[in-house]
Formats: C-alpha cells, sequence, structure tokens
C-alpha cells in the first residue's frame, strides 16, 4: 500500500505562490490518476487539479489559470504549483488517487493565505 506524505504548506501574502509536494512511499505509476483535494472547516473536501499518468490535467474552475500539478513518476512525487493565491485558497490540501483511497489520506499540509 502505498503511503502519501504532503509537505510544502504555510503563510503567504494574497498574491504570493506555493508549491506543494506529495511523497510516495511506494511507486505511484500504477496509479492512474492523482489530484491534489483541499478541505475547509465544515465543508466538504473539494478536487481542486488531477494529472493522469502521461500527464493530462484537470482543474476546478476557482483553480484554473493560478495552479499547476505535475508529477514526477521517477521520484513518486506529485506536485501543485500555487500562484497568485486568494484568501480562498486558505484550507488544508492532500493528495490522493481520483477517486480518493480511503486509506491513502495522509495528515495534509496547511495553506493560509492573509496579509
Amino acid at each position: 500500500q502505498v503511503q502519501l506524505v504532503e509537505s510544502g504548506g504555510g503563510l503567504v501574502q494574497p498574491g504570493g505562490s506555493l508549491r506543494l509536494s506529495c511523497a510516495a512511499s511506494g511507486t505511484i505509476f500504477s496509479i492512474p490518476v492523482m489530484g491534489w483535494y483541499r478541505q475547509v472547516p465544515g465543508k466538504q473536501r473539494e478536487l481542486v487539479a488531477s494529472i493522469v499518468r502521461v500527464g493530462s490535467t484537470n482543474y476546478a474552475d476557482s483553480v484554473k489559470g493560478r495552479f499547476t500539478i505535475f508529477r514526477d513518476n521517477a521520484k513518486n512525487t506529485v506536485y501543485l504549483q500555487m500562484n497568485s493565491l486568494k484568501p480562498e485558497d486558505t484550507a488544508v490540501y492532500y493528495c490522493n488517487a481520483v477517486p480518493g483511497l480511503s486509506g491513502y489520506w495522509g495528515q495534509g499540509t496547511q495553506v493560509t493565505v492573509s496579509s
């Protein structure tokens, strides 16, 4: 079973950037679609970006044009480059397969966008 560990979150001012990393303990090449999700207290977890093994991507409308997802299968890592961050991007960010696999959710990484 693959374990996923997210990192790279933090406090950033509006308009700033962060790069999140999702390191897998095993190979992610066997997982066809990987995604980044986010969750705020009291709301359901939402999928914000996904990437197919061969590289095609999809984004939620709320992040399109600002976020970029990419994966390095050789390093078993999935990244989320977040630019032009807004306060409404504040959330805990998780990576997982798409659809999410119940045993794969990690601790997430907190992203806070505030001045």
